[in-house]
Parts: structure tokens; sequence; C-alpha cells
């Protein structure tokens, strides 16, 4: 079983969502198929279909959160430290055609937002800088074309 790598804030964003999911969308869409089922014709009832439909991703999404959080490896990031970027990295990099600076802190494929600067560890700059230090340059092949950008710092927090 291949494990998961996300952060305890990755970990409790998940649960949060599968814990809603059990008891607030599961219950509310089987009052809906409940109530759908009381108008009758069920071949022809759009909202029983549609609850039915909603049904199944809530379920879908339960086992598919369920199997995520079991193989969670949960990494404390608080507890990291040094100048090599790893999992959990906070890294300022700019820009060397640019001089655009931009920070961004490496997280599991859940976690990943672009805006709120959290990357994905299988995204491409992610991918070029781990195991990088402070100072180092790093080469992207981005789908805008290749990239270079110096790291300036790592952080751990």
């Amino acid at each position: 079983m291949q494990k998961i790598p996300m952060t305890a804030e990755g970990h409790q964003a998940l649960d949060a969502e599968l814990k809603h999911l059990k008891t607030v969308e599961r219950p509310a869409v089987i009052a809906a198929i409940a109530e759908a089922r009381e108008h009758g014709d069920l071949s022809e009832n759009a909202e029983y279909h549609a609850a039915k439909e909603r049904q199944g991703w809530i379920e879908g999404r339960v086992q598919e959160l369920e199997d995520k959080i079991a193989r969670a490896q949960v990494i404390n990031v608080a507890k990291m430290s040094g100048s090599v970027v790893k999992f959990g990295a906070t890294v300022t990099v700019i820009d060397e055609d640019t001089d655009d600076e931009a920070t961004y802190k490496i997280v599991g494929n859940d976690e990943a937002d672009v805006k709120s600067g959290k990357i994905s560890l299988s995204s491409p700059i992610a991918r070029a800088m781990i195991n990088k230090e402070e100072g180092d340059v790093v080469e992207v092949n981005a789908p805008g074309g290749a990239k270079s950008y110096e790291i300036l710092t790592v952080a751990w927090r």
C-alpha cells in the first residue's frame, strides 16, 4: 500500500470533509430520495434521479477520502529544519528572467492551492526544487517553456 504524504493541516481538512459528508450530506440526500419517492413514478422523476446521482457521488467521495486517510503519511513540518528543500518546506524563489519573487509551500496533491501559495509535491517546480539548497538555480520545464529560478530561502512553518 503506497503512503500518501500530507501535512497535518491537509489531513485535518480531509478528515473534516469526510465527517461533513457522513453527517450532513449523506442524511440530506437520503431525505431527498425519500421525498422524491413520494412523488410517484420514479422513471420520469428528475428529482429522484438527481438525488440518486448525488448519493452516488457522495458515496464515491467517502470511499476515496477513507482510502486517502488510511494511507496518509502525516508529516509534521514544525519538527523539520535545514536549508535543503523537502516536502513541507516553504521556499522563496526568484524568476531569473523577470526578477519576480514567489513563495511556495510544498504540500501533498490534495492540499495544493496555487492561489494560496501551496504547490503539489508532484508539480514540475516542486520536483525541480526537491533536494536543492538555498542559492541553487533550478530549471523547470513548464508548459510555457523552460524557466530558471534561484532558491532564495528555505523555511519550515
